[in-house]
């Protein structure tokens, strides 16, 4: 038996030591505590996935190893795009319907201010200003008729301009989603071809068909197969649910726009 103290508040009992997998067997104990009391998180599953990664990493060839670095990072810098466009959307969904509702309240027309004050971060609050002045624009600069609206389409079309540029900020990475999940396939695939290769060049140069021969490039075929699919799968699923809601958001302010334009044909024509 070996014991690690973690400083803080966590202690490792390791309960069996397999020197040829390079994986330990334990659990987490964590220390007593008035709150909770004693913890007990197993954790053996986690020690033999790591060990048995760390080993195979070590037992790929060269060409193997760069593919999965490559791999890695891509599927890193994947999975801190997914977590991003998560918690944008996480945080524009409530201020959106907080917004829809405070401009929804009465009949007037609701304060910038007020509403920004309210539901700030939702794109709806920018198309909103948008519209807001080109309406006071119309209300007061050159206009025959105060008070009277000159020209509702001229509103629409700075409400939408505003719109798009909305969904472009929400569009920011997503082509870096696509790539990687159309590459990532193509680059664990060229480590599948290179490990047949070096598969058959093994088995050439022992000149008899044996499983010692083509085992460390087919281990390489298949190890780079799976981190290529692992990297992609991912990425393709994000950016479809995403893709999806920003469409979403953007014909959710075409309405809004729409509902705002006909809003001030009743109030101001």
């Amino acid at each position: 038996m070996c014991r690690f103290v973690h400083q803080i508040k966590y202690c490792v009992t390791l309960y069996a030591f397999d020197p040829s997998y390079c994986v330990c067997y334990g659990e987490f104990r964590g220390f007593e505590d008035a709150s909770s009391g004693e913890k007990n998180i197993s954790y053996a599953a986690f020690v033999i996935l790591a060990g048995r990664l760390g080993a195979i990493f070590l037992q790929t060839g060269w060409v193997a190893r760069v593919v999965l670095l490559i791999l890695l990072f891509l599927s890193l810098f994947s999975w801190a795009i997914i977590l991003q466009k998560y918690r944008m959307f996480a945080t524009l969904e409530p201020r959106t319907k907080r917004f829809m509702q405070l401009f929804r309240t009465g009949r007037g027309l609701p304060d910038p201010n007020t509403l920004r004050a309210g539901s700030s971060g939702s794109p709806f609050v920018n198309v909103y200003d948008a519209g807001y002045r080109e309406l006071e624009g119309q209300l007061a600069g050159g206009n025959p008729h105060p008070g009277k609206l000159k020209n509702p389409r001229a509103v629409l079309v700075e409400m939408q301009l505003a719109s798009a540029d909305e969904v472009r900020a929400m569009e920011s990475w997503m082509p870096w989603l696509a790539t990687i999940g159309s590459i990532s396939t193509f680059i664990g695939l060229f480590g599948t071809v290179w490990g047949v290769m070096d598969a058959f060049a093994g088995l050439s140069e022992v000149g008899q068909a044996s499983l010692q021969a083509v085992a460390p490039g087919i281990a390489d075929a298949l190890i780079t197969t799976a981190a290529g699919l692992f990297a992609a799968i991912p990425a393709v699923i994000a950016y479809n649910i995403y893709l999806h809601r920003i469409r979403d958001f953007a014909l959710r302010m075409d309405n809004f726009a729409t509902e705002f334009v006909s809003k001030i044909e009743t109030l101001y024509s």
